[in-house]
């Protein structure tokens, strides 16, 4: 941290105004994205239990969220921040996400669900990575590959203590009041820090100093932001099929509920570790060879899922995988900063987080699509995941060196 703090930027503003920046960010992922996002799927036994809903329904709700929030308020989220800044998005998120819980704990139909999981994408879109990763592009350069994998420990903080506390609650006051507790926990963690946060006055320094307005209609037309583009949406895909469907997964093989919970916290622990180290390593090796490594590590985890059982073996996909996945989602807007430069980061991360939601969402849905009933079996969609994730590597590869502008 104190490396971090001395970023080269440190002389213009205070060192405790940079340490709050990450602070915000990383209560902000760790509610929003961690207890959120990965702390929803606990509850799909749950609702197909109490609903009669099926696989493919229960992932349903996080696609249908994003297929039209991602659309329409994506880039116009990415456009708000560059123009205005983060915080108000970051405290609208929060209370969009926190309410979007409560209110799946009481729904009682699939038009409700569908509805709370639109404002759970509207909260993922405002007040979710994008917000914290342009917020922390801005404040440091040198050392931004360590500032955003400390932020991003948040992610895995929220996702290793979800599911021992949704398991807790659950067994002493049933899930409904489970969900409903999360969502105020996600109000409760996540907008005191946003609502103090100051709008980084630096900005227009940064600017001056590092580099040149890139209009993002010339971003459009590079090989690099498809490349970008759709690489990530690659690995997305894959970890968001897997993540959606393992505590389903776990629990096809006769995993109570404590059991499940365990080896789900084990995938966050790792993923802490795993964001450390890409991080570290985005500092010190090109960041295309990180990213590419990042998806070929996602991709040789999910095989373990199809072996006979042995001895450990879910625990070691858990580590490999729980690494993958840590560095993940912070590698794309480190790799967009490169390529694209700061000034813009707020649109162009606009425009692949879009795409990314709808391949994280929408895999999911096909993996459930494709699960044999009568042989619980996940073997094709898990298969299809890792040659998703091959191919994500493989488009990256060709990314270029060259800067748009």
């Amino acid at each position: 941290m104190e490396n971090i703090i001395n970023d080269e930027i440190a002389p213009l503003q205070k060192r405790s105004s940079q340490t709050y920046i990450i602070a915000t960010a990383f209560l902000s992922l760790l509610a929003i994205v961690g207890f959120a996002l990965y702390g929803l799927p606990f509850f799909y036994d749950f609702f197909m239990k109490e609903f009669g809903w099926s696989r493919t329904v229960v992932t349903s709700g996080n696609a249908l969220g994003k297929i039209l929030v991602a659309p329409l308020f994506g880039f116009v989220a990415g456009w708000l921040i560059d123009r205005y800044g983060p915080r108000r998005m970051l405290m609208a998120g929060a209370l969009m996400t926190g309410s979007a819980l409560i209110g799946l704990s009481l729904m009682n139909s699939l038009g409700m669900f569908y509805l709370f999981y639109i404002f759970v994408a509207l909260g993922y879109v405002f007040g979710g990575p994008l917000p914290c990763q342009v917020i922390i592009s801005r404040w440091f350069t040198k050392n931004r590959g360590k500032a955003m994998g400390i932020a991003y420990l948040g992610i895995g903080t929220g996702y290793t203590l979800v599911p021992l506390i949704a398991a807790g609650l659950e067994k002493n006051i049933g899930w409904h009041l489970a969900l409903m507790a999360l969502g105020f926990l996600i109000i409760v963690i996540a907008f005191p820090l946003a609502l103090f946060l100051k709008d980084s006055p630096l900005k227009e320094k940064v600017e001056e100093k590092a580099e040149s307005f890139v209009p993002i209609r010339d971003i459009l037309r590079t090989r690099n932001f498809y490349l970008l583009a759709f690489g990530s949406m690659c690995s997305i895909a894959a970890v968001g099929g897997v993540n959606q469907h393992l505590k389903l997964y776990l629990r096809d093989l006769s995993f109570d509920q404590s059991q499940a919970a365990r080896i789900i916290s084990m995938v966050a622990l790792m993923s802490l570790a795993g964001r450390v180290l890409m991080g570290f390593l985005a500092d010190l090796m090109p960041r295309k060879n990180v990213m590419i490594l990042i998806y070929l590590i996602v991709g040789s985890s999910i095989p373990l899922l199809l072996m006979p059982d042995f001895p450990g073996r879910l625990y070691i996909f858990a580590v490999i995988f729980g690494i993958g996945l840590g560095g993940d989602y912070m590698i794309i807007p480190l790799m967009a900063g490169d390529m694209f430069g700061v000034r813009t980061l707020g649109r162009v991360m606009g425009i692949i987080l879009v795409a990314d939601g709808l391949a994280e969402s929408l895999s999911p849905m096909m993996v459930g699509a494709l699960y044999n009933n009568i042989t619980k079996s996940y073997s094709f969609g898990f298969t299809i995941l890792i040659c998703i994730a091959l191919a994500g590597a493989l488009i990256v590869a060709f990314i270029r060196k060259e800067r748009a502008g």
